[in-house]
């Protein structure tokens, strides 16, 4: 500490030194991607340099908590308390996404959340949470409410910052955040919060996403129509799969409405129909008719709150938008063009501009919104033909890519805000189906299945390569 300086000043100081220094420290944007496909090893390799994405995510941070600070880091205290009143609002300090959300008899009611710098933010003793596991939050989105839970003498949040992934060593939460511009005590702000972005989830034949409520809510297809369970609590047991009908050998997707009410799509290659929560995390409508057949679909949520759905045939791929949040729909408009009968994902940039990606046996291209919530661009290539693709995303918000073919899985990914990495090899089994998730900590698993093996690969890190594909069980359709 300078000497003659209080812990305030100190903090005061690296607030404003931080906010001298950091546009200095954000890097320009990357090369633009490179257009072939590389096969030099079957084990990704990327530079570990912030991109500019993880250095504008690193630089955010928001009051966790009013109050004053009534327990300062020191050697036996690993962490910061903030006392108020039972039921004071607790915020995200960071973007990041939820890890563990759950109870602790010493601790209480506890979040842990995995942040794009690879540090973690721990918040305890809360009389309510807010956020699950798996949820993708963003500084300043409220998580809790304060409480007096586990050891604890009064209400009040104690607010840890761990230095690395693993948890393995704390920092001061204070000086964190001052060399982030706030220091404290502080005050949350007072305008709307930014909403975290919604992800898409992936599409398939079997097909699955969260409720309001937090429990999961599973889908699958088969020759008679779609299936349905749901877990009864969160975290908790299944119910009993029931039938309800709908297209039969159908491709499923599904998105949240702004309200929190999920929705349904299902198309086979003679109709496409959907049905949807009549309340957040209630109980379901009858089946609607959306469209005529086609091949596949993928739908995703604007950053306004309104699910946009893509629909591949015949003559390429089109698509129908909500013309309000919780709204009623468009027409269906032609995307001029993309490849006919192709296998569609859909993802989501860390700006949250949405972007399609659409494969065949032929061709690999891709179109992207050019603003949020906004118009979209023409089809560009992005590969050559394969088998089957997957689309998920870092713990720093960068697209990644994987796409099957008859010599295994290759994969891109973004390496900033507007370029692409080069395709890279990484093995795997030949022509699989693909699909992917993140880990607790952030980290992606992808898993590949053809009618021999099941192998999975997963990132070693947060925002890290991959380790080298290991089996995961035997082959299946």
């Amino acid at each position: 500490m300078l000497r003659g300086l209080s812990r305030r000043a100190v903090s005061s100081v690296l607030a404003v030194s931080a906010a001298l220094l950091l546009p200095a420290l954000v890097p320009t944007s990357p090369a633009a991607a490179r257009t072939t496909a590389s096969t030099a090893s079957t084990t990704s390799v990327r530079s570990t340099a912030p991109t500019a994405s993880v250095a504008s995510a690193a630089s955010t941070a928001a009051c966790p908590a009013a109050g004053p600070v009534s327990q300062h880091f020191h050697s036996g205290h690993n962490g910061v308390d903030v006392a108020n009143g039972v039921g004071t609002p607790i915020y995200a300090v960071s973007d990041g996404e939820v890890t563990i959300s759950g109870y602790e008899p010493g601790y209480g009611q506890w979040i842990r959340i995995q942040q794009p710098d690879g540090r973690i933010s721990e918040y305890g003793h809360m009389s309510r949470r807010d956020v699950f596991a798996g949820d993708r939050v963003v500084a300043g989105q409220q998580i809790a409410l304060m409480g007096s839970e586990g050891n604890s003498t009064g209400p009040h949040l104690h607010l840890r910052i761990w230095g690395d992934s693993s948890a393995s060593y704390g920092v001061d939460p204070e000086v964190y955040l001052a060399e982030r511009g706030v220091v404290l005590p502080c005050t949350p702000g007072t305008g709307p919060r930014p909403k975290p972005l919604v992800y898409p989830s992936e599409s398939g034949r079997v097909v699955s996403a969260r409720s309001a409520d937090g429990r999961l809510e599973v889908f699958a297809a088969g020759n008679d129509g779609i299936h349905h369970a749901w877990q009864r609590e969160v975290n908790g047991d299944w119910s009993p799969w029931e039938s309800l009908g709908g297209p039969a050998d159908a491709e499923l997707t599904l998105a949240p409405n702004a309200d929190g009410r999920l929705e349904l799509f299902a198309l086979n290659g003679t109709t496409f129909q959907h049905r949807w929560q009549l309340s957040p995390s209630g109980g379901w409508s009858h089946w609607e008719g959306f469209g005529e057949g086609g091949r596949d679909t993928a739908a995703g949520v604007n950053a306004d709150g309104r699910i946009e759905v893509y629909a591949s045939g015949p003559v390429g791929l089109f698509h129908r938008y909500q013309l309000a949040p919780n709204g009623g729909w468009s027409g269906w408009e032609s995307t001029g063009g993309g490849p006919a009968d192709s296998r569609v994902e859909m993802g989501k940039a860390p700006d949250g501009r949405l972007e399609v990606f659409a494969l065949n046996g032929t061709t690999f291209q891709h179109r992207y919104q050019t603003a949020p919530s906004g118009g979209w661009s023409a089809w560009g290539p992005f590969g050559e033909g394969g088998h089957d693709l997957t689309v998920d995303h870092n713990a720093d918000g960068r697209l990644e890519v994987f796409a099957s073919g008859p010599v295994g899985v290759f994969h891109r990914y973004q390496t900033g805000p507007s370029g692409w990495s080069g395709w890279e090899r990484t093995g795997g089994p030949a022509d699989a189906q693909l699909t992917s998730e993140r880990t607790p900590d952030g980290r992606v698993e992808v898993f590949a299945m053809n009618g021999t093996t099941a192998m999975h690969s997963w990132q070693t890190a947060v925002n890290a390569p991959y380790s080298d594909w290991a089996p995961f069980g035997s082959g299946g359709t």
